[in-house]
């Protein structure tokens, strides 16, 4: 009995002995992983996004080698009868630049050729529902902007608020009390003026919203109707951008998934999307740019009786050059930037002689200016130059962050004055928007181009 439990001890400590074998061989392997870890997390730039990289098996090398994403985002509310892509957006990001861009598409551009004989089929928020998808849309922008954008992503309504949920809602400043009833699309929108937390279904009343039960919408210098619902929609974004990239949200990566599988179209591959997710987690919504298609919305008279919007081929192509393509040549934009001074205060400098001959007529002309640069000194600066022009009514005022400058001729102003406001404060955009109620003749925005 004895000799027999010697053996079985004998067997076991045999057992403990190889099984204290393998645990050391094992952990020596975790320690040898977790050091080749941390060193190919280290190579790939360290942090949560080194990390992510390994994980999905990239090197040092691999961000260097990745292009510019470009993609055509189309929203589409699900509770219409007809599927109308109201949202239309371009979208690019850089990983190696850690810059973002974000352009939205005027529901009303016109994509026909004569616009004397414009249909409302020739809208582009109705190509996708007459091709029944998203090709002839992304084709239509594709030729408007001279981009090559291969992607696309069909975003329903449901996608919005299930986002917006998971995340646990997005902080935001709503720009205006919103009030409007729409009983046949069973639409109720009801939100307050001011910074405050949205769920999904105030997010979708906020970027739903055009104008209220009243007729009113945003003011002309936020910008009127569409185009106020298309800044609205941009800067949402941005701030959805910044609520899901914390990293409490970044480890509910596969709900987000869930979410966009149930509710998106899109042919981008889960092996390009992989590829830049790792250095998405590093972007800042700083880095974030927005604007708006430059385009002109001509009298319905001379449009069929249809309303839509022109593209300024002129104005958006100077616009796409700056949005995407000169943000990337950082040392061409300070040499044009000092070239862009130097002909400034030229121009500045032998306006002043002349602009005393126009003094009389610049005198009566009320001009307002709204500061959307972020910098105080910047309206001063602008209101020298008007002054220096001959004009003495400048009322001043802030207004949301913008990338472009604007003039906004509100009372029918001589088109020269206008052009020579433009050369004396820079790159700036001339809008028509005439407004019988307006308080000034002239209202000059300043963006971040200033």
């Amino acid at each position: 009995m004895k000799q027999k439990y010697k053996k079985t001890e004998k067997k076991t400590k045999k057992k403990i002995k190889l099984w204290k074998k393998i645990l050391i061989i094992l952990i020596i392997l975790l320690l040898a992983f977790g050091a080749w870890f941390y060193y190919k997390t280290q190579k790939n730039g360290g942090g949560l996004s080194g990390m992510l990289a390994t994980v999905v098996g990239h090197d040092e090398n691999t961000r260097k080698n990745l292009p510019e994403f470009k993609i055509l985002l189309m929203g589409i509310s699900t509770d219409l009868e007809a599927d109308l892509t109201d949202t239309i957006m371009v979208a690019s990001y850089n990983p190696n630049t850690q810059k973002a861009t974000i352009l939205s598409i005027p529901r009303d551009t016109y994509t026909g050729k004569n616009p004397k004989r414009a249909t409302a089929s020739q809208k582009i928020n109705a190509l996708y529902n007459i091709a029944n998808g998203p090709e002839s849309t992304l084709e239509a922008v594709n030729e408007i902007t001279g981009l090559d954008i291969e992607y696309y992503a069909v975003v329903k309504t449901e996608a919005l608020i299930s986002l917006v949920d998971a995340i646990g809602g997005v902080e935001f400043d709503v720009p205006r009390d919103m009030k409007y009833d729409d009983p046949t699309q069973n639409l109720h929108i009801n939100l307050k003026k001011g910074v405050q937390v949205l769920d999904g279904d105030k997010a979708e009343q906020l970027l739903r919203y055009r104008h209220g039960n009243n007729g009113e919408s945003y003011s002309l210098e936020y910008g009127d109707n569409d185009f106020g619902r298309m800044r609205t929609q941009r800067e949402f974004i941005s701030a959805v951008l910044k609520q899901t990239l914390k990293p409490e949200n970044i480890f509910k990566i596969g709900e987000l998934l869930d979410i966009a599988h149930k509710n998106v179209e899109t042919n981008v591959d889960l092996n390009v999307a992989k590829d830049y997710i790792p250095y998405a987690v590093e972007f800042s919504t700083e880095n974030l740019i927005s604007d708006v298609l430059p385009v002109t919305v001509p009298d319905v008279k001379e449009t069929n009786n249809v309303s839509i919007a022109v593209v300024n081929e002129k104005e958006t192509a100077k616009l796409i050059q700056e949005l995407f393509y000169d943000r990337d040549n950082p040392e061409e934009n300070v040499e044009d930037s000092e070239n862009g001074e130097d002909e400034t205060n030229m121009s500045n400098t032998t306006d002043s002689s002349s602009s005393n001959t126009s003094n009389s007529e610049t005198a009566n002309i009320k001009v307002e200016i709204l500061n959307g640069t972020g910098e105080q000194e910047n309206l001063q600066i602008a209101k020298q130059k008007l002054q220096q022009l001959g004009y003495r009514n400048i009322k001043e005022g802030n207004t949301n962050a913008t990338s472009k400058t604007t003039i906004i001729n509100k009372k029918g102003v001589n088109n020269a004055l206008l052009e020579q406001i433009k050369e004396s404060i820079g790159n700036a955009i001339i809008s028509n928007s005439l407004s019988s109620s307006s308080s000034v003749d002239i209202t000059i925005v300043l963006g971040k181009d200033f």
